[in-house]
């Protein structure tokens, strides 16, 4: 392994810089920079030797040329295995640069702003920068090239264990480097191609979406389909590719799926809350104003027979009183994962400690408050890919037009609230009825609205939970009036649709029949 003798530092992100630098600097090594990186590490006492002087050639151009010189080109680029390399830097007096160590000028993160101008988009537009990491990461037997600062810790470990990087470290951060060339090169070319004019369209002419894998599965939704899961290298917001494992069988293809949906409807309540997924769809769903044991409780009552092997998601800690709830059901059936934003140690502590539970996968989301969640979600078919905005719609019930002769009472409005946000994650057609803080029958994923609605009841009464004085929730709007007519003859009180119907007077007129009061919304909520 050859040793380090010279590194070249200059990044946009300074994050953790000054310390790298001071390490290296400690062991000898000469340190290069340019510009602001300059400034910083000489404000910190860090001796460096500015490219300038290196080169012998001054920063120019408003420093859009401080680094595309053959004297730092050469440095990187020439092999050290080579007699004809190594005779050419001596004649031309070039020196060695084992170590690059650049990130690049946040173009993705300057084009993300509403606000930004199409002149500051073309100046966060690097060019030494990955001119550099290709240039390093090309020549990675001979060349350290580092992207990211988390990455600082290892490099001064290894640097001052051994002296230099392992061959197989060294390409480890190749890879690195080019998958950050790569991205920043595909956001370049997707935001160029949204432009029209100097004003950007929502969907450009090109669209570069970039992973990392996280791991391989031992599946994917069936035994005989590979897998593996692959996370955005960019999310730093609370998600399910964001979760900590914490004990547990290692997911599966269907888990990670499961799992995701029970978050993106938890996501919907900031009241106590307690969501159960089986398949994808909801079959149990619940809030509380005492507890989160409670809300788990009302959840499972939903559906004591689809909950088993299902999904669980809570959006409080849990707490000892949940973990005993999560225990006793383990009595009759099995969950095969329950995720929460954390466990109280006391929690943790019964549930890893049971026998019972060794195999059930506990995860915990991370809480990043500053973090949006991601706008455009993408859906692979056969040839292409299909790409569009989140369904992030909501709305509110006092708000929406009441359509029938009868208003909703103030409990009709809340348990509307409450249907409308749970129908929006079940598969279409979908029919939810419930009360004000509990599901009490799902319809789910049938190729009729009525059909829906026949299994949401007699889902519901199989189960012993009562439908009189419920309310229906329907994600699009009855095209007959044979759907509204189930859930009333069942006993629904109000309903909530999006309306838009050939029929919508014959439905609204099938509501007054029953004494139905019925809210529209005007938005839908269809789930393929």
């Amino acid at each position: 392994m050859a040793t380090v003798t010279r590194a070249l530092i200059s990044v946009s992100d300074k994050r953790g810089v000054v310390d790298l630098a001071r390490g290296l600097a400690e062991l000898g090594i000469e340190i290069l920079s340019t510009g602001g990186t300059a400034k910083a590490l000489t404000a910190a006492g860090v001796a460096v030797t500015l490219v300038e002087d290196f080169t012998g050639f001054p920063e120019m151009l408003d420093g859009r040329v401080k680094t595309l010189h053959p004297r730092i080109h050469a440095g990187i680029l020439h092999r050290r295995s080579d007699p004809s390399h190594l005779r050419a830097m001596t004649e031309h007096d070039l020196k060695a640069i084992d170590l690059v160590v650049v990130n690049l000028y946040p173009f993705e993160q300057t084009v993300a702003r509403p606000d930004c101008r199409f002149a500051d988009a073309i100046e966060n537009i690097d060019i030494g920068g990955p001119s550099l990491l290709r240039a390093s990461a090309k020549n990675h037997a001979d060349v350290g090239v580092v992207v990211d600062p988390d990455d600082y810790p290892v490099i001064l470990t290894a640097l001052t264990q051994d002296g230099a990087l392992s061959a197989e470290y060294k390409l480890a951060l190749a890879k690195k480097a080019f998958r950050l060339t790569a991205r920043y090169d595909g956001a370049i070319a997707d935001y160029l191609g949204s432009l029209d004019g100097e004003e950007r369209r929502p969907f450009g002419d090109t669209l570069h979406l970039q992973y990392t894998k996280a791991q391989d599965l031992r599946y994917g939704e069936n035994p005989h389909q590979s897998a593996a899961f692959y996370r955005s290298p960019v999310v730093r917001e609370a998600c399910i590719a964001n979760a900590t494992q914490l004990q547990g069988k290692e997911l599966s293809y269907n888990n990670i799926v499961d799992a995701n949906a029970a978050f993106a409807l938890l996501q919907e309540f900031d009241e106590t809350a307690a969501v159960a997924i089986k398949h994808t769809n909801p079959c149990g769903v619940a809030t509380s104003t005492e507890s989160l044991a409670d809300a788990f409780r009302k959840t499972r009552a939903c559906d004591p027979v689809s909950i088993f092997g299902g999904i669980v998601g809570l959006n409080r800690e849990v707490d000892t009183a949940t973990a005993q709830e999560i225990l006793n059901l383990y009595e009759q059936g099995f969950l095969e994962i329950v995720l929460a934003p954390g466990y109280a140690a006391p929690a943790l502590e019964m549930l890893a400690s049971s026998k019972r539970l060794q195999n059930i996968r506990l995860l915990e989301i991370p809480e990043i408050v500053d973090a949006q969640p991601a706008r455009y979600e993408a859906k692979p078919i056969a040839g292409g890919l299909l790409y569009q905005e989140r369904d992030t719609g909501q709305v509110n019930v006092q708000d929406c037009e009441v359509v029938t002769k009868r208003r909703p009472t103030d409990a009709e409005y809340q348990a509307l609230a409450f249907a409308w946000r749970v129908c929006k994650h079940v598969k279409s057609n979908a029919i939810v009825l419930t009360s004000s803080d509990q599901v009490v029958g799902v319809g789910a994923g049938q190729m009729s609205r009525v059909d829906s609605a026949k299994i949401a009841v007699s889902r519901a009464h199989d189960l012993g939970l009562d439908t009189h004085g419920s309310v229906v929730g329907s994600d699009a709007f009855f095209p007959f009036r044979d759907g509204l007519d189930v859930v009333a003859q069942a006993g629904a009180t109000a309903a909530i649709q999006p309306g838009g119907s050939l029929r919508d007077k014959d439905v609204i007129a099938a509501a007054d029949e029953h004494g139905m009061a019925m809210l529209v919304t005007g938005m839908r909520h269809f789930r393929h």
